[in-house]
């Protein structure tokens, strides 16, 4: 397996913004720290005003995943479902299209997930598409998002993301 991120002190780790779903005016806040050798993924789901969703993205940094099979991480999460999405250079009428997949947490405890990248399915803000397929060697953003439908406080940490 290749590390890909550790958020140790002084790594040279990409930064991670939030987008919320106030960006179609929803009411959901999140976003994340890099603390003691975490990436905390934190917030409030919100369902008010047709919203429901907080991600995080990395930016600033392409990534080649030319031979993966998958992305691993170790997190500890709240028993939520969250996704891993994954954002190369295609469009879909001007808009960035990602490739996700939902992983489960186990409340309070670590766990190793592991997200094969031929079960990714490519959306363009949340509407599923048929392709097209994901290049690899073009990865620009990594993120991280909770879409469950359930509102109320979330947590996700993350002890590091790998490829194997």
């Amino acid at each position: 397996m290749k590390t890909l991120m550790s958020f140790e002190d002084g790594a040279d780790e990409p930064r991670w913004v939030a987008v919320n779903d106030g960006v179609m005016g929803g009411r959901s806040q999140g976003g994340t720290e890099v603390a003691g050798g975490l990436l905390r993924f934190s917030g409030v789901l919100s369902l008010e005003n047709n919203g429901g969703f907080s991600s995080a993205r990395t930016v600033g940094r392409e990534f080649d995943f030319s031979g993966a099979s998958a992305v691993v991480l170790r997190v500890r999460g709240d028993g939520r479902r969250y996704q891993l999405r994954l954002a190369t250079d295609a469009s879909f009428r001007g808009i960035t299209v990602s490739w996700g997949s939902e992983f489960p947490t186990l409340a309070g405890q670590w766990t190793e997930v592991r997200v094969p990248l031929a079960e990714l399915r490519p959306s363009v803000r949340g509407v599923a598409l048929k392709g097209p397929p994901m290049e690899p060697s073009r990865v620009r953003e990594l993120g991280l998002l909770l879409g469950d439908k359930r509102e109320g406080p979330f947590q996700l940490e993350v002890d590091w993301i790998g490829l194997e």
